[in-house]
């Protein structure tokens, strides 16, 4: 049956009404260009002031008063700091959202850009440095700067675009819900469910400007732990009337790692148990009675991670076991499931993209160990997340300071692509062009 006069029919997508042109990507480049500047120093002051999950109060403030100014439906509070505003187009059409996580992390800046943070705050009873080392602050930026862009083509668009801007994607505070899951709880989908859903991340693993995708699994799923480890104390010169837990938990970070070196098949999918903090004694000469170790671990499978799981209880149990001690293993946080691209739609966005970054700097890399909460919009609604290269292009490979490093840079080169891509993606979704 044919279509009537100004209906466009896009592959997975409702009807689109047309009736004025779409803007051609000429005309979107100029707009991103224009409000590049205003991109940029949103994303400066977010870097000097940042906040941690469920505290993005400031944030959260400033980017509301922008998406009202533009005159969207705005709604506030959801998952405690969250902001989500609607862009109504002029014409019907399918419903679509956008991400942007506004979170920074309990790091302590060593860069020397003159925005740098020198924000401190008490992170589980200790005095930190607060940092976006993870790029947040841009991602925030960006989706202002799409919203902006978007919001003055409302009469060329049919449709309408979410804009979410989302708390606590580091994971919120002990004791606290928080990030993607709450949301959805609380009820993100419910007025308006959009059929697909779009997110970027910059990192510093491609140049700056490079976009990097993966249809399917693309991000690894996380579970963090909490390991407690208890013998005896006694004195430092005559351990053998106590139980070192030193020792024991020791023992234990080394033979965590056969897990994934010599029991995994690494071949099907990879996996990665890694211990950050490992705490315990108060003095040189005394040995004492508990170790506290946190940690994380990355699978790509539910089966894998039930095993993974399975294998590291055992270890750490008879191990502390063989030597009179006793461990408590305990998963804590938030899990991430694995972020997965959905194929059909990843394929339809892929010429889209490749305009906008140009041909040669857009790649399909290969699974990715960090996870994302994002994961949980993704398996709600078809999904894209890609990555953006921040690093500077110069840079040898592989000697850009990492995602969470205090040294993490931003060569900001890479923003109009980001701004641009999220903005092209709008578009050729919202009028039938993917």
């Amino acid at each position: 049956m044919a279509l009537a006069a100004g209906l466009v029919a896009a592959p997975g997508a409702s009807l689109a009404v047309t009736s004025s042109p779409a803007p051609d990507d000429a005309a979107v480049a100029g707009r991103v260009a224009q409000e590049m500047p205003r991109v940029i120093a949103w994303r400066r002051d977010f870097h000097e002031h940042p906040e941690l999950s469920n505290r993005e109060v400031r944030t959260s403030g400033i980017v509301a008063a922008h998406l009202r100014k533009l005159g969207l439906e705005v709604r506030t509070g959801i998952a405690k700091t969250g902001v989500v505003g609607v862009l109504e187009g002029a014409h019907p059409g399918p419903t679509i959202a956008l991400r942007a996580d506004m979170d920074a992390l309990p790091v302590t800046e060593q860069t020397d850009v003159p925005f740098r943070s020198r924000v401190t705050t008490t992170y589980r009873g200790e005095t930190v440095g607060v940092m976006h080392a993870c790029g947040h602050d841009a991602h925030t930026a960006m989706l202002m700067g799409v919203a902006e862009i978007l919001s003055g083509l409302r009469a060329q668009l049919p449709g309408k675009v979410v804009f979410i801007f989302q708390p606590a994607e580091e994971g919120p505070p002990d004791g606290e819900d928080g990030g993607a899951p709450l949301m959805l709880k609380e009820g993100l989908f419910a007025t308006h469910r959009p059929e697909a859903i779009f997110g970027l991340h910059v990192f510093s693993t491609l140049p700056a400007g490079v976009i990097g995708y993966r249809p399917g699994a693309f991000m690894a799923g996380s579970d963090g732990f909490q390991l407690s480890v208890t013998g005896r104390q006694s004195h430092g010169a005559r351990p053998w009337q106590g139980i070192d837990p030193i020792v024991v938990s020791s023992e234990i970070v080394t033979a965590l790692q056969t897990i994934v070196s010599r029991q995994v098949d690494l071949t099907q999918n990879p996996a990665i148990i890694t211990v950050g903090s490992f705490r315990g004694g108060v003095r040189g000469n005394i040995i004492p009675d508990t170790v506290d170790m946190q940690g994380t671990i990355r699978t790509f499978d539910p089966a894998q991670r039930e095993d993974v799981l399975a294998r590291f209880e055992r270890t750490v149990t008879h191990i502390a076991e063989a030597s009179g001690a006793t461990a408590k293993l305990t998963l804590s946080g938030r899990p991430n499931p694995v972020t997965y691209n959905d194929p059909s739609l990843t394929k339809r966005a892929v010429p889209t993209l490749t305009r906008v970054a140009g041909e040669g700097k857009i790649r399909e890399i290969g699974l990715q160990t960090p996870s994302e909460d994002f994961s949980y919009f993704a398996r709600e609604v078809p999904s894209l997340f890609f990555f953006v290269g921040v690093a500077k292009p110069d840079a040898a490979p592989g000697t850009a300071a990492d995602n969470h490093s205090p040294l993490f840079y931003i060569d900001e080169s890479a923003l109009p692509v980001g701004v641009r891509a999220l903005t092209q993606l709008s578009i050729d979704y919202l009028t039938g062009k993917m």
